[in-house]
């Protein structure tokens, strides 16, 4: 029986009996897609679904996923991954008192299992194994590390894994491996792919040498001071590039990221006249300064950053939602916003900078986009003229930015997990104001309140998608709302999430704000659409 969730205005999770199921909807979805339904992100037991609502409502989309089979099963891929591991693990000892087996019978029936990747996720290059020796399921640590080093080779629940870079988490960890399970020089990226089988090797006991996989690094492209460009003279935070966010990328479990105020960014390319989705440089606070070598024309939107103008005949101030034009020379200096987090520069043209994994976003979690760009940095620019638009004059502020003193309320959609909350911790959540703390990042706003949100039991959810904007509660019940660059799944529940049309405003939320959750309508499970 399938049973449907609300995640927000545009998402839905799919929760499913077992991973077969799971599975089974997924393969059913890529043979016989549905109209509307632009992205699907498979987990443990549960398939979270992004769509077009001008295509599809989510209770129509119900009604069509209802009628799926799911007793098909996914046939094996061809595709075998071996990977070597020193089992050396600092958890081996505890896995081995945990399933009441010794520790070289651990290691002999973890190298005798062949696993399949079922999905991918929390981390690009992570995949989730399933197939092992069911002797060998073992519940999270009770205490999360703060810190997993790459290669981590790894057991929680009927899962196994490999992290592949430095990270938090609560796997078992029982080995590690030489191999680099994520390469973004590597084609593709991921060494795990959805259907693909694993295998591991026992190093020690290894005969012969192991031949790591190389990547040929892609050539990069040096910038030059000859051309049209600009020189980053200060950059107290570093900026990022950003654009409308890296689609169709979850299969490596790479989540879309983006710019955190997309109505600004749209305004800035129309400022100066570019393309849609033409790269800018999210700025975070103001410090940032600049001097160009050519003639061409910026625009700044989002916060409200003062912009100081040194030219050959002097200084002057320029306005924020404007075309602002330069010379040869000119240097540009942002001063700090009195409101708001986040400001994009455009330039006429665009900045010629080279997309990672087909987008120009900057994910600071997953480490994928272009290099942050710091002081010292050249920045060379497009001179091309034949796809211009005319520069637009009468671009305003979507909203105001709030200031670090201000309440900002955040229109919320409750679920998918809400009834994981007793009804007091769902009026703690709403009724609560929620402070921004300073560990507040492009990944998510940790929060902090006088009461933490309460859950009715301390059960562990299997790890499923989380979108833009959900609000995590860990153990502490202090909540965390994902912004872009969020992992692509969670182990947490996710009481709710912000509705999309307040997403920009979310990411504008300076330190020490307050936050004031307003849900739109009462949790309740999606009802099929009967057609």
């Amino acid at each position: 029986m399938m049973r449907f969730l609300p995640v927000s205005l545009t998402t839905i999770l799919v929760e499913l009996a077992d991973l077969d199921e799971t599975l089974a909807l997924f393969a059913s979805l890529e043979n016989d897609p549905v109209e509307g339904i632009e992205e699907t992100v498979p987990a443990a037991r549960t398939l979270m679904i992004r769509f077009r609502p001008e295509k599809i409502d989510g209770q129509a989309l119900a009604a069509e996923l209802s009628r799926r089979d799911l007793t098909a099963k996914i046939p094996p891929s061809d595709k075998l991954v071996e990977i070597p591991v020193h089992y050396n693990g600092e958890d081996l000892a505890d896995v081995a008192t945990l399933t009441g087996l010794s520790v070289d019978e651990v290691i002999r029936r973890h190298t005798e299992s062949e696993f399949t990747v079922a999905f991918c996720g929390f981390a690009p290059g992570f995949g989730y194994l399933v197939g092992g020796d069911p002797a060998l399921h073992v519940p999270r640590r009770q205490s999360p590390r703060t810190r997993i080093p790459a290669g981590s080779v790894a057991l929680a629940g009927a899962f196994s894994g490999v992290y592949p870079q430095n990270s938090p988490g609560g796997w078992q960890i029982i080995g590690t491996t030489p191999f680099k399970m994520w390469d973004i020089d590597r084609e593709p990226g991921a060494l795990f792919q959805p259907g693909y089988r694993v295998r591991f090797l026992d190093m020690d006991k290894a005969s012969g040498k192991i031949s790591l996989p190389v990547s040929e690094a892609k050539p990069r492209k040096e910038p030059s001071r000859e051309g049209s460009h600009f020189e980053v003279l200060a950059a107290p935070m570093p900026a990022l590039f950003q654009d409308l966010g890296r689609f169709g990328q979850t299969g490596q479990g790479v989540s879309a990221s983006g710019s955190l105020d997309r109505g600004a960014f749209n305004a800035a390319n129309r400022i100066v006249g570019n393309r849609h989705n033409t790269p800018c440089l999210e700025l975070t606070l103001g410090g940032f300064s600049f001097r160009a070598a050519s003639r061409t024309v910026i625009g700044l939107t989002g916060a409200p950053c003062p912009v100081t103008i040194e030219t050959a005949e002097g200084r002057f101030t320029a306005q924020t939602y404007a075309p602002i034009p330069l010379e040869a020379g000119d240097t540009v200096t942002l001063g700090q916003p009195p409101k708001g987090m986040r400001c994009y520069l455009a330039v006429r043209g665009g900045f010629d900078v080279e997309p990672v994994l087909g987008s120009f976003a900057t994910d600071t979690l997953a480490v994928v986009g272009p290099e942050p760009v710091t002081a010292g940095t050249i920045l060379p620019l497009k001179t091309e003229t034949n796809e211009f638009s005319s520069v637009a004059i009468d671009e305003v502020p979507a909203f105001e930015p709030p200031a670090m003193d201000e309440v900002v309320t955040l229109d919320v959609v409750l679920g998918p997990r809400t009834d994981w909350f007793t009804q007091k911790g769902i009026e703690t959540l709403t009724n609560q104001l929620w402070q921004v703390t300073p560990q507040s990042n492009r990944v998510g706003i940790r929060l902090a309140g006088e009461v933490p949100v309460e859950r009715r039991d301390s059960a562990e959810l299997p790890s499923e998608g989380t979108a833009t904007g959900a609000i995590q509660i860990p153990h502490s019940g202090q909540p965390v709302l994902f912004l872009a660059d969020h992992p692509l799944t969670g182990g947490y529940p996710v009481i709710g999430a912000v509705a999309e049309y307040h997403l920009d405003l979310a990411g504008q939320i300076p330190v020490n704000a307050k936050i004031q959750f307003r849900p739109i309508e009462p949790f309740a499970d999606i009802t099929a659409k009967n057609t």
